[in-house]
């Protein structure tokens, strides 16, 4: 291969995918919908929140591919993981349609798959770390871009009326969206942030624990996150960790009914 098809090559591993953009342009064409009143707007909430996790899943597993990259695993580019595609990750089923279903369904951020770093070619504990915290920190860096507008008031519109269980609401439907897709981003963050193995939160950890406690606890990793849901299936657990999201949303000025009614909004097929 001549230097210039390496550089075309290369570039082509860097270049961001249609797919992305199409969830961009989703994101951003039911946004618009939603603060202007076009349409239904339960379906685009609908759309927006999905378009919105979905690039935010794709930003999370983008920050853990670049920060591998520069870290020492070269192979990143080649496989497609800087393109921000959703379909070039380990494995799409469980990094995006789980935890679609799963905000469908539950109203949960889910955290999502990984991206597959070859681990061997990265020398250092810190580095190791760097690259597990990286996914999970794009989740509260979302979480943060979402609550700011929203707690300072910049989406109040004291015209709009949004109808809730037979009650209406001075509440922009876009601040509602905006608060529910918030929450699913604290909540991802903090189920991910868990030092369980499988989780962002144990590969954070997992560099400083001696070879013996890694090779004890690597048989379990496929099981962590589901031994976290069994534990958020009991009322106490589930109760004490959603009153934790919703009380770092309330840290920045976003009362928790926002997410309840966006949630509310975003089950159009419910209402």
């Amino acid at each position: 291969m001549t230097f210039a098809e390496t550089q075309r090559t290369r570039s082509e591993d860097h270049r961001i995918s249609p797919v992305f953009w199409v969830l961009v342009a989703t994101l951003g064409t039911s946004g618009w919908a939603v603060w202007s009143g076009y349409g239904n707007a339960g379906v685009g909430v609908f759309l927006f929140v999905v378009a919105g996790w979905m690039v935010s899943l794709c930003l999370h597993e983008y920050a853990h591919a670049r920060t591998a990259m520069h870290s020492g695993d070269i192979t990143i580019g080649s496989k497609g993981y800087l393109t921000l595609n959703p379909f070039k990750y380990t494995n799409a089923i469980f990094s995006f349609v789980l935890p679609i279903i799963f905000v469908i369904l539950g109203g949960i951020g889910l955290p999502g798959g990984a991206v597959y770093i070859e681990r061997h070619r990265i020398q250092g504990r810190l580095k190791h770390s760097l690259i597990s915290a990286a996914g999970p920190l794009v989740n509260v860096l979302c979480a943060v871009l979402l609550l700011v507008p929203v707690g300072a008031g910049w989406l109040d519109n004291p015209a709009v009326h949004t109808s809730y269980e037979g009650h209406e609401l001075n509440v922009s439907p876009l601040a509602a969206a905006l608060g529910f897709l918030a929450f699913l981003q604290v909540s991802a963050a903090l189920l991910n942030l868990l030092p369980v193995p499988g989780l962002d939160g144990y590969g954070i950890v997992e560099p400083w624990l001696s070879l013996k406690t890694r090779r004890a606890v690597e048989p379990f990793a496929p099981y962590g996150l589901l031994a976290v849901f069994v534990v958020l299936w009991q009322s106490e657990v589930n109760r004490w960790f959603f009153d934790l999201v919703y009380r770092i949303m309330d840290l920045f000025g976003v009362d928790g009914a926002y997410a309840v009614l966006g949630r509310y909004l975003f089950s159009f097929w419910e209402n």
